[in-house]
């Protein structure tokens, strides 16, 4: 069954007394393209986490991000309040009065210098992991992936569905082509016999007639659309095979199965020398094309 490129997991773990949170979405690309954001503690294992992700999910624009969130209590030792660095706050301040020769800070001042980024940063911790808390990490990681990955096969299953509505339209365009296939030729030859009965007698006369029927088997054989439709049909097994298949790169394979398509129906447009089997041909188009938009979401 074929997987879409579009997909998102999500998983969560306790580390250290806070929520770790994955999350992985993605979108098509024809190549692996990651994007990391990491929570400081895990950027030393930023390569380790591109190695699995790499692996394991083998092409398409992704975006991994592992955040944390608090979840410690005051009543557990840990107040929710954001930490102020009092020394960075003293030391504002300090310079304050100095500077504007006061021995008293404004109350308006002092709520300023409290608002200041490096006086309410909080101090990252980027202190090594232990092999217990990497296990926890991987092991969160690994179930995002899991989830991510169940998601691209549920899109791949209503991609797989869509395909084939598709190609079963194509199909059935490609049976009501034969009714206007079997009179064309009698038409044609219909045709060129009254344009040459209103030659002249000498004309005709002097016409060789078995070099004008060798010419008009050759014509008609370039009008024969025969070829086209076994091939096409051939494309149209080989597409719904494909799709059934297991392994990676398939989405690659069904957009050269579809350009194939394309070629054969372009082959009958050209040959179909009446409206009602243009109008066929069209339609096969507008299919093929919207097969062709959504093939670049497979995997």
């Amino acid at each position: 069954m074929i997987l879409s490129m579009t997909g998102y997991g999500k998983a969560e773990t306790t580390f250290r007394g806070k929520k770790l949170i994955c999350e992985i979405r993605s979108l098509n690309s024809k190549s692996m393209d990651l994007s990391v954001r990491l929570a400081s503690q895990l950027r030393a294992h930023e390569l380790d986490i591109r190695m699995i992700i790499t692996q394991r999910l083998e092409r398409g624009k992704v975006d991994l991000a592992i955040s944390e969130e608090n979840t410690l209590s005051q009543g557990e030792g840990q107040s929710s309040v954001t930490p102020v660095n009092w020394q960075a706050a003293k030391e504002y301040a300090s310079q304050y009065k100095a500077q504007m020769g006061v021995s008293e800070m404004p109350a308006e001042v002092m709520a300023a210098i409290l608002r200041f980024p490096d006086v309410l940063k909080v101090q990252e911790d980027t202190s090594d992991l232990t092999d217990e808390e990497w296990s926890s990490v991987q092991a969160m990681l690994n179930k995002a992936i899991d989830a991510f990955v169940a998601f691209r096969s549920q899109e791949g299953l209503s991609l797989q569905n869509m395909f084939t509505e598709k190609l079963d339209g194509i199909a059935d365009l490609l049976v009501q082509v034969e009714p206007f296939e079997k009179g064309r030729v009698a038409k044609i030859k219909e045709r060129l016999e009254a344009n040459l009965a209103q030659l002249s007698a000498q004309t005709q006369a002097e016409i060789d007639r078995n070099r004008l029927e060798q010419e008009m088997i050759y014509y008609l054989e370039k009008l024969d659309i025969t070829e086209e439709k076994v091939r096409l049909t051939n494309h149209i097994k080989y597409f719904r095979e494909t799709m059934a298949g297991e392994g990676s790169g398939v989405g690659k394979k069904l957009g050269f199965i579809a350009q194939e398509m394309g070629r054969e129906i372009n082959t009958l447009g050209s040959k179909s020398n009446q409206s009602e089997m243009q109008i066929i041909v069209v339609k096969m188009k507008d299919i093929l094309e919207q097969i062709k938009e959504q093939v670049l979401n497979v995997l």
